[in-house]
């Protein structure tokens, strides 16, 4: 039983049911290829390869216009393409001269505003979808989602009768229902605010592997991705950037573009010389670069610089810097530091420090192993 389960094998949300009961799908195989989707003269698009392995749970990023709720339209059969195929299962759903059916297609989506019918209460909004079960087999499938997303007792009322949050649960009970092989969310929590999302976000992950569906999730919001999917797709103008792992994503972004997508940068540009690049703030080993390359050291505002006091026990071969700004949020402390010979100063994200203050100079140094560098372009 999983650690985030209490004794009676119940959430620790008292608002959601017991978790292991959602219903298990048949996980489906997704593959875009050569796919090109025009729209307005313009490739949202062009040329997409993409290979989604059976239940897992991936996570769309990008720029909007990168071509991320294009792809769930895809999938779920209402975009047509252009050119390429799209395969389910190593059967063609969608290409040039093929398109099946979305209910056909063994696909449930989610839309960023629910698409609750507003004429039908909690329990037909979620029957919908269940025609062709038998009456009995329907009420009873719909029912034990109604009481996996905690809204068993609720289902005479309607839509404008529950809260965001249980308005988000019943769109997620109605599209897991049929039990699809693939589920689509199209920025699922964007709605809620942030005292409801992080509870809402891991009771519907927690549901989504109960499921066992092969899951796309678009969002905007790169810490929610890497919480909660197996792999990150990065999409910029209608291709796959990068796809990998959250942590992979995070520390090994394929470009500047890439890693500044994901967190706020500080960049200092230098050059290669006998394998370093130099910088105010250190050396920074450059082995994959040739000499006299351009290159852009970049910092990440959390876990690339150390930030200490000056006093007796700092590290002599640190640099000086003063504070130019802070702000204090939930025991985090965010920082400007000004370097001499670096132009604008340097954001840093610590654990709060009330010792350090605004025109207080400190000692920096870098952790190489969270600084990044990218060719320039």
């Amino acid at each position: 039983m999983s650690a985030s389960l209490a004794k009676n094998g119940k959430s620790n949300s008292t608002d959601w049911g017991l978790r292991g009961t959602a219903g298990v799908s048949f996980a489906s195989a997704i593959s875009f290829e050569n796919v090109i989707v025009r729209l307005g003269g313009k490739n949202i698009l062009d040329q997409l390869n993409l290979m989604l392995i059976p239940g897992e749970i991936t996570c769309l990023l990008g720029e909007s216009g990168s071509g991320k709720s294009t792809i769930l339209r895809v999938v779920a059969g209402i975009q047509t393409i252009d050119s390429g195929t799209v395969k389910i299962n190593d059967v063609i759903v969608s290409s040039a001269k093929k398109h099946t059916p979305p209910n056909q297609r063994g696909v449930g989506l989610m839309f960023q505003d629910f698409a609750l019918f507003p004429h039908l209460n909690v329990l037909e909004n979620v029957l919908f979808g269940l025609s062709a079960l038998s009456k009995k087999a329907a009420l009873q499938q719909a029912k034990a989602v109604l009481s996996r997303v905690g809204l068993i007792g609720r289902e005479k009322d309607y839509p404008h009768m529950l809260s965001g949050g249980q308005q988000q649960r019943l769109a997620l009970a109605r599209t897991i229902a049929p039990r699809p092989g693939i589920l689509m969310l199209d920025e699922p929590f964007s709605s809620l605010d942030s005292r409801l999302r992080e509870n809402v976000r891991t009771e519907t992950l927690a549901v989504l592997r109960e499921t066992n569906a092969t899951t796309i999730i678009v969002t905007h919001d790169p810490e929610e991705a890497m919480i909660m999917g197996d792999r990150i797709i990065m999409l910029r103008a209608g291709q796959v950037v990068q796809i990998d792992s959250a942590k992979n994503v995070y520390h090994k972004p394929i470009d500047l573009e890439a890693a500044k997508f994901l967190s706020p940068l500080s960049e200092i540009a230098t050059v290669v010389n006998g394998g370093i690049a130099k910088t105010p703030l250190g050396d920074v080993p450059t082995p994959n670069f040739k000499e006299n390359a351009k290159v852009v050291v970049a910092i990440r505002p959390v876990g690339a610089l150390k930030v200490q006091e000056i006093g007796k026990n700092t590290n002599k071969h640190a640099n000086i810097g003063r504070i130019v700004s802070k702000n204090s949020s939930l025991g985090i402390d965010i920082f400007e530091v000004q370097v001499v010979g670096i132009e604008r100063p340097i954001q840093v994200r610590l654990q709060s420090n009330p010792k350090i203050s605004v025109g207080n100079n400190v000692n920096l140094s870098l952790n190489l192993e969270h600084v990044l560098v990218f060719d320039q372009k």
